[in-house]
């Protein structure tokens, strides 16, 4: 086997192993609701897997993670209103955030790797939010506003949506992923190490 293969052979495995970490986190996470949903803490696992096998890497991890989230018992209750628009809404905003903190690591990378890590790990969970976000507005105004009443809010989708579906979760999110970026940068780091990349 030569070295090329033996460097995707590698990365194969560590694709593997996050796919599984991600896939545990989601199943931990159940337990861990702020607010309508669970937090995510696939993000980290996610920019890693990213920044050591490239964006495209980022949303294959992402879309798995999306897929986990499409089988979250929480979901059911927007695909009751929508399939379409939620099946399009967690592909989309999990597949993004892999994808784009992938391409904002690579960009920053060589420049500094804790400003890489940190920029990744704040644009992963605001555009899994963002994307939510917008899904929200186009797919489900109308349940949002029901939901929001019915918890003894008032006020419009844009605010029911800010407010009952996201609340804390996001600022949970965004903290955490600092927190870890250096983290991130040691496992990065690590992650080349074993998979003989160059930098």
């Amino acid at each position: 086997m030569n070295s090329e293969n033996s460097v995707k052979t590698r990365k194969l495995v560590l694709l593997a192993v996050l796919t599984a970490v991600i896939v545990v986190l989601q199943v931990i996470t159940q337990f861990i609701k702020p607010g309508f949903f669970p937090i995510t803490l696939s993000l980290t696992p996610i920019i890693v897997g990213a920044a050591l096998c490239g964006a495209g890497a980022g949303a294959f991890l992402g879309f798995v993670f999306s897929v986990m989230v499409l089988l979250d018992p929480a979901t059911g209750a927007f695909l009751a209103v929508s399939i379409t628009g939620t099946v399009v809404t967690v592909l989309a905003k999990g597949t993004l955030a892999g994808l784009v903190s992938g391409l904002v690591y690579r960009l920053l990378e060589k420049k500094n790797e804790y400003v890489a890590a940190i920029s990744a790990g704040i644009v992963s969970p605001l555009v899994n939010t963002g994307v939510f976000f917008i899904g929200c507005l186009l797919f489900f105004a109308d349940y949002c506003v029901t939901v929001g009443e019915s918890l003894g809010f008032t006020g419009n989708a844009f605010y029911m949506i800010a407010t009952v579906f996201i609340g804390a979760n996001f600022f949970i999110e965004l903290a955490v992923n600092v927190v870890l970026s250096g983290v991130i940068v040691v496992l990065v780091k690590n992650g080349r190490r074993i998979l003989k990349l160059e930098k």
